[in-house]
């Protein structure tokens, strides 16, 4: 069996190891990279059998039956490895035999790398997510609301930090993804991060990425790189992480934990909170230089109650929602749109859409009516007819009396059980039903 010199040119540049035997079973060639897998130098053996050299070789078996083994994995001494084996033909008759080893470790790193580059994009895709809302998404009827939102388009366009400050479900992650989608950076990433969701050391790791036994990972501050960082709940950052936050402000560059490389980064913050920053530094647990970053441009957002021409609109909407996911037509009565309207909403637009959803769950008409709504909401409800106190509390005892009487049979021995139950005399129960 000859081998030409231009194909052990050929085989001596591979990377994986190659060794080739007759059709007797002696090794003819092998090449460098089997050197190096193995650790056999040609003198071991070529020109020598390779069951006498390798016992438990299986390529003279593929020879014979001229039957291929792929991927069979191979352990000689500490040396682990992958080999493919096939016969060489030649006029149809096998003249012998052909083995392409991989070193495992090598392998293994490049598994190990794929498997990183894999993680790290699919966390790309989790996080990478496109702003879920524009300023379309925005109701606004209220005056209040109008110019508050011709506002925040105004400060959108350009790159300067944002906080955005107001109660509890006032919008703030909607008026967040708005902005970042109406300025200059809204075909780039918009990342999102709570603070308060993580502890101190996973949002480091969360923000800044980690380079460690040779294992990489993205942290936000790159993944939002071009784009807008998000960050929820800002007020609840640890102190030590709002100072390298603010060196990450003040430089836009990184260093990843258990990394010495500076890598430059540029994104466009936006903060959001509930809680009164600046009563914060004055207790000194919130830096001032931090502050006077984050909140280049203010924007505070107002409560529901202080626009509520919004209200009947949002109510409606969140209503047309529900009736278009379910397939069920469900409308407000005027009094219960009044209602609404006249009510505080400590919740904000939360609240409301939590409402309006229990109502759509609870009613049986097609129509919500004032009885379909929660003791509270009727409890702020202005009354229109106003009685006199006395005359309303014997009505008020005169119906919770009847309502006690179903519970017993509707004869003498019923109602003294009644009476009894009440704490009542007899009489005292029939004057109460006849006043």
């Amino acid at each position: 069996m000859e081998i030409t010199e231009e194909l052990k040119n050929i085989f001596d540049s591979l990377y994986d190891g190659i060794l080739i035997i007759d059709n007797k079973g002696i090794v003819k060639y092998i090449n460098p990279s089997y050197t190096r897998i193995t650790r056999l130098e040609e003198q071991d053996i070529i020109n020598k059998k390779l069951l006498d050299v390798r016992k438990d070789s299986h390529l003279t078996e593929v020879m014979k039956t001229g039957k291929k083994k792929i991927g069979l994995y191979r352990t000689i001494a500490d040396i682990k490895y992958l080999v493919n084996m096939v016969p060489i033909y030649k006029n149809n008759k096998i003249i012998g035999g052909i083995s392409v080893v991989n070193d495992m470790q090598d392998i293994q790193k490049t598994l190990d790398s794929t498997l990183n580059t894999l993680n790290s994009l699919k966390e790309k895709v989790r996080i990478l997510n496109k702003n879920k809302y524009s300023f379309d998404s925005i109701i606004a009827v209220d005056k209040r609301s109008i110019e508050l939102k011709k506002y925040t388009q105004k400060i959108a366009k350009n790159d300067s930090n944002i906080l955005i400050t107001g109660e509890t479900g006032t919008g703030k992650e909607l008026f967040a993804n708005a902005i970042h989608g109406y300025s200059k950076r809204k075909n780039a990433p918009f990342i999102t991060l709570n603070c308060a969701s993580l502890e101190k050391e996973m949002l480091e790791r969360e923000l800044f990425g980690f380079s460690e036994n040779g294992k990489e990972e993205i942290g936000l501050f790159q993944l939002a790189d071009g784009g807008t960082l998000y960050l929820e709940e800002v007020s609840e950052l640890d102190y030590s992480l709002q100072n390298k936050l603010l060196k990450v402000l003040q430089n836009m560059t990184i260093r990843k934990i258990e990394s010495l490389n500076e890598i430059p980064v540029n994104f466009r913050l936006i903060c959001s909170t509930n809680r009164d920053l600046l009563m914060l530094v004055e207790k000194g647990q919130f830096r001032m230089d931090l502050y006077y970053r984050i909140s280049v441009i203010p924007l505070k957002l107002l409560s529901l109650k202080n626009r509520r021409d919004d209200i009947p609109v949002l109510a409606d909407k969140f209503l047309k929602d529900l009736s278009f996911k379910y397939r069920k037509d469900i409308y407000f009565s005027e009094e219960v749109v009044d209602i609404l309207y006249n009510y505080d909403w400590p919740g904000n637009i939360r609240e409301l859409k939590n409402i309006v959803e229990f109502l759509f769950n609870t009613v049986d008409d097609s129509v919500i009516v004032n009885e379909n709504l929660p003791e509270y909401l009727n409890l702020n409800k202005k009354i229109e007819n106003i009685k006199n106190l006395d005359k309303y509390i014997k009505e008020v005892e005169k119906k919770y009396i009847k309502k006690v009487l179903t519970n017993y049979e509707d004869n003498l021995e019923g109602k003294k059980k009644a009476a009894n139950a009440l704490n009542i005399s007899l009489a005292t129960l029939y004057n109460k039903l006849n006043s």
